[in-house]
C-alpha cells in the first residue's frame, strides 16, 4: 500500500468535512448528507480498487 493513498483519503475526508459544515450552517442539511455520502462512496471505491489489486497480486504469487 502506498502512502499516497492514505493522503488522498485524508484529503477527501477534510474536504468533505469542510463542505459538510458549510452546508449545515447555511441550512442545507440534505445537500450536506449527499456530500458526505459522495465522499464515502468515493473512498470505498478507492478501497475496492486496492483490494482488487491485492487479490490479483496474491493470485499471481501463488499461481492460482
Amino acid at each position: 500500500m502506498n502512502v499516497d493513498l492514505i493522503f488522498r483519503i485524508a484529503a477527501i475526508g477534510i474536504i468533505v468535512a469542510v463542505l459538510n459544515q458549510l452546508l449545515v450552517r447555511s441550512g442545507r442539511e440534505e445537500q450536506a448528507m449527499m456530500v458526505t455520502l459522495a465522499g464515502l462512496i468515493t473512498v470505498l471505491l478507492m478501497m475496492v480498487y486496492e483490494i482488487n489489486t491485492l487479490f490479483t497480486t496474491v493470485k499471481t504469487v501463488f499461481g492460482l
